[in-house]
């Protein structure tokens, strides 16, 4: 249930934020102009050049959408979901900010596609934000539809993909056009609705002719044929590296009785500069300012109507070239509705971007489902094998644990006088004594490895920092030490370690090449109610379930009733065993037999060499975790001779 939940929340979030950076890649210009928007009201007006805000524009477009592409493949869980929880931790205030202070119309978070309300906004934010928390509390439970390692092939044709998406609409124009302007739009019409006193989008549209001062909307509109139109929103800004194109293209209208107008929001100096440049002809007409971007996404660009309709429209980078003016309209294409529509246009993403990732999909799971196959084949030997107790190899441990006890001479001591007496009598099982940091590079060198390992008690679940007084797994690695006890109670309890802090250290001792000791167990409480089992298998799945089969062989479970931890109080027998067969077929769910009869299960629950016998007895309990008894060597020789019983 839990699970299923998490992968709801992460689909609702990747879905939005594919959605709203898609929006905003096939349309970088208008994302730019609403970041504009943003600092205005923010009273920073243009303290930022338009490279910079153009930049963020392409920039936020691709994180948003690379973001929801990761969180619906499940690529880098753990970071994807904290980067995502960032990100909403940040945008739901300032929503809240903007649905309160209403300094801009709209958020433009799916851009022209979908508008919504500031308070709109804001409560599908704090939604996003619940979906966001989710996901990063349970990273883990996001299903993979990608290996890891073919993950880096999603992620860099996702950016490559959608980079460039913003690199053509902005050669070019947007790819898929949301606003009221696009192709197709019947203005005669909607200008008529708005004058009719009716809800339309062209309340600002309109043109009025410089050198007489006359509105010519109407007449415009209504003139049956084909008008062409160069809106540029500033002529000073405008590019001037396709004029010829520009003029050969009023040349044209001319010379066919199209009427040309060019539409713009500058003054009559970038006016009179601009003709004085490009030579043109033709006439200048005023317009909104905020209209015309709205218009097109280009400065300049051209579009041309016929009958009132927008039947072309062209970035100044692709206006069309001599070839194509080549005869009246009305007999050639140019004079006809284009025939990429939007479904065509679906078609292109689906085949450019969706079918490869498809495909990668498929290839993926099958070439996982195979190796999975290879490694669940089992010989009949081996069948029959797992059918004979008898015949399982999993290692017979007694490990012990200092503690906060013994100076480092006292320490030095111990280990000496432990390696004298096992070299004398060889164990019947591996040894292994876990002593406080300061111990362990000089325990290492009076220890024979071949008789006794070495561990620590704990290591950080940090790699590497400023995290005054940590010892790392690398820096324990490097002392010669072989093993580390992690989730025991005592630091569960006094340190408030949590599962996830314990997953980290699991994962980053396992990278530094040391087996773990993990520890589980219940309270006195938690036995009393019979809750034993939930808690054990509850602190696995918190902690090193999320491990792969291969690397959970490296782990060492030992079984710590903590209510009989220095307390003289030992689980009988038959209570230790029922708890350790209980481990093992959790165990066994999650990795399969075979992986459940080579884990070794230790109890931990003041173990002594009076009842070590009868608790090693038991087919499930694979030896001891052993506190106080470790620090006198006879003591803890006694109880690793049990294994000689």
């Amino acid at each position: 249930m839990r699970k299923t939940i998490v992968n709801i929340a992460r689909f609702v979030l990747a879905t939005v934020l594919i959605l709203s950076g898609f929006v905003k890649a096939v349309d970088p210009l208008g994302t730019q102009y609403k970041i504009a928007d943003y600092l205005t009201a923010m009273e920073l007006g243009r303290t930022l050049p338009d490279f910079v805000t153009l930049g963020a524009s392409v920039l936020l477009s691709a994180v948003e959408f690379v973001l929801g592409i990761c969180l619906m493949f499940a690529i880098r869980r753990r970071l994807v979901s904290r980067l995502v929880l960032l990100v909403m931790l940040v945008m739901t205030p300032l929503t809240l900010w903007l649905a309160v202070a209403d300094p801009v119309s709209d958020c433009g978070c799916f851009g022209d596609a979908l508008v919504l309300t500031n308070w709109q906004t804001f409560w599908k934010n704090v939604v996003l934000l619940a979906c966001a928390v989710l996901v990063a509390w349970r990273p883990l439970d996001m299903m993979r539809f990608v290996s890891k390692s073919n993950q880096w092939i999603v992620i860099n044709y996702t950016a490559i993909f959608i980079l460039a998406v913003s690199g053509w609409s902005l050669y070019d124009l947007p790819y898929f056009d949301f606003r009221p302007y696009h192709v197709g739009t019947n203005l005669r019409e909607g200008w008529q609705k708005m004058m009719d006193g009716q809800d339309s989008p062209y309340a600002d549209f309109f043109v009025e002719r410089i050198a007489e001062g006359d509105d010519i909307t109407e007449p415009m509109l209504l003139n049956k044929g084909y008008t062409f139109l160069m809106a540029a929103p500033h002529l000073e800004q405008a590019d001037d590296s396709q004029l010829d194109r520009i003029n050969q293209l009023y040349e044209y209208a001319a010379g066919h009785g199209y009427p040309f107008y060019c539409l713009t929001a500058s003054g009559p100096e970038a006016i009179n500069m601009w003709r004085e440049t490009t030579g043109a002809e033709y006439p200048y007409c005023q317009t909104d300012e905020t209209t015309l971007k709205t218009i097109i996404r280009s400065n300049p660009g051209v579009l041309l109507l016929k009958d009132g309709v927008i039947i072309r429209k062209w970035s100044h980078n692709r206006l069309p070239d001599e070839q194509a003016l080549d005869g009246r309209l009305e007999h050639t294409p140019l004079g006809q509705m284009p025939d990429n529509s939007v479904p065509g246009k679906i078609l292109v993403i689906l085949l450019w971007y969706v079918l490869p990732l498809v495909l990668l999909v498929i290839a993926d799971r099958l070439w996982t489902w195979t190796q999975w196959l290879k490694k669940k084949k089992v010989s009949n030997k081996d069948i029959n094998q797992q059918f004979k107790s008898n015949t399982t190899m999993r290692k017979k441990i007694v490990a012990g644990n200092w503690k906060m006890n013994l100076n480092l001479q006292e320490g030095i001591a111990l280990a000496k006088e432990l390696n004298d007496a096992l070299k004398a009598d060889k164990p019947n099982c591996d040894v292994i004594i876990c002593t406080p940091f300061i111990h362990l590079a000089s325990v290492a060198n009076v220890l024979d490895a071949q008789l006794v390992g070495l561990g620590a008690e704990n290591c950080a679940d940090k790699e590497k920092g400023a995290f005054t007084g940590e010892v790392s797994a690398e820096m324990v690695k490097s002392t010669g030490a072989q093993y580390v006890i992690l989730g025991h109670s005592e630091r569960r309890e006094y340190y408030k370690e949590t599962p996830e802090i314990l997953k980290e250290k699991v994962l980053l001792a396992l990278k530094n090449g040391l087996k773990v000791i993990f520890c589980i167990g219940e309270t006195l409480a938690e036995r009393e109610a019979n809750k034993q089992n939930e808690v054990v298998k509850a602190e696995l799945e918190g902690s090193v379930f999320n491990l792969s089969e291969e690397e959970f062989k490296n782990i060492v479970i030992a079984y710590e009733p903590i209510w009989a931890i220095g307390t003289g109080k030992t689980a009988t027998a038959e209570q230790a065993e029922e708890i350790h067969a209980y481990i093992r077929s959790i165990v066994a769910e999650k990795y399969g037999q075979a992986v459940a009869d080579d884990t070794s299960i230790l109890y931990g629950g003041s173990c002594k060499a009076s009842n070590a016998p009868e608790l090693f007895a038991k087919a499930d309990i694979d030896g001891g975790l052993i506190g106080g008894a470790s620090l006198k060597c006879a003591d803890f020789k006694g109880i690793i001779d049990a294994w000689k019983k």
